[in-house]
């Protein structure tokens, strides 16, 4: 059972936050709690630095941060199959009069994905900030990772609302790579109806192929040979693609990675600066993007 402080007020949302969160954690084989032991945030970083693998001289956090945070009341959490932990989440306060926590990092072993012990990370989190009255979660993601979009979009219903350009500059590991840090700012609205019933197991709808046979354009497509190829975007609805494994073309062709990240920066970028809005990400690798009728 997920170690979450018990809302005393009965508020229906927070409970049914709760429950689902406890829900995911059970049907993932885990528990997860809060973390502020040195020894626990030190184990953290460990675990940081085999996910990203980044070496020790570079870790993504250290314990020492983490456990400021922790005191601070911020948000800092781990999943833990048996003894082991496998899988971590923390994040910090937005300004006050945002009511908004921003999720910075979360991340979950190779070897237990798909187990879905992330989605239950993030059920933990959206309930302990539900509980302390945050209303809105954010946190960013590599637009050009398949599984990251669609965990984002579609299975938490969290909403794109803004392209950052090489949001974090050079990062020395070897997920990035010598590739541009481009993110995209995601906004979890915690009791919206879309992420209760993310939340609940029923995923936000995405269909490519309905977009398509409803006159979507297709306003980047990839290539047989792999590449981005740029189409228009004319119409009120079109189709962004992104190939199916970047890490792995970032690792054996690094010019064709860069080519899909500026492709996608001149495409998706310019779609969210423009107002448009991503209804969903078909896990066949299509961002759905409505565009402003006045466009």
């Amino acid at each position: 059972m997920t170690d979450l402080i018990r809302d005393r007020h009965g508020s229906r949302p927070v409970d049914l936050a709760y429950a689902a969160a406890e829900s995911a954690a059970h049907s993932a084989g885990i528990d997860i709690r809060p973390l502020d032991s040195v020894v626990d945030l030190e184990a953290v970083r460990r675990l940081y630095e085999r996910i990203w693998r980044t070496g020790e001289n570079n870790p993504p956090v250290t314990a020492d941060l983490l456990r400021a945070m922790a005191k601070a009341g911020s948000y800092v959490s781990g999943a833990f199959d048996g003894d082991e932990l496998v899988g971590a989440c923390f994040g910090f306060f937005s300004p006050p009069a945002r009511e908004a926590l921003h999720s910075h990092i979360a991340g979950v072993l190779a070897r237990v994905q798909g187990r879905s012990i992330g989605f239950a990370l993030k059920l933990h989190q959206r309930a302990w900030a539900m509980a302390r009255g945050v209303g809105e979660v954010c946190w960013t993601y590599d637009p050009l990772i398949r599984r990251n979009a669609y965990f984002n979009i579609t299975k938490l219903a969290a909403d794109p609302d803004e392209y950052l350009s090489n949001f974090y500059g050079p990062m020395d590991d070897d997920i990035n790579r010598s590739d541009d840090t481009d993110r995209v700012l995601v906004r979890w609205r915690l009791e919206s109806p879309a992420a209760a019933a993310a939340c609940a197991g029923r995923p936000r709808p995405a269909d490519a192929a309905a977009a398509r046979a409803a006159k979507a354009a297709v306003a980047l497509d990839v290539s047989p040979a792999g590449g981005p190829v740029a189409g228009r975007a004319g119409t009120s609805t079109v189709l962004v693609g992104v190939p199916g494994d970047v890490e792995t073309i970032r690792e054996h062709d690094p010019g064709l990675a860069a080519q899909w990240r500026t492709a996608l920066r001149d495409v998706l970028g310019d779609l969210l600066a423009e107002g448009a809005r991503v209804r969903g990400f078909d896990r066949a690798g299509w961002y759905i993007v409505d565009r402003r009728e006045s466009q």
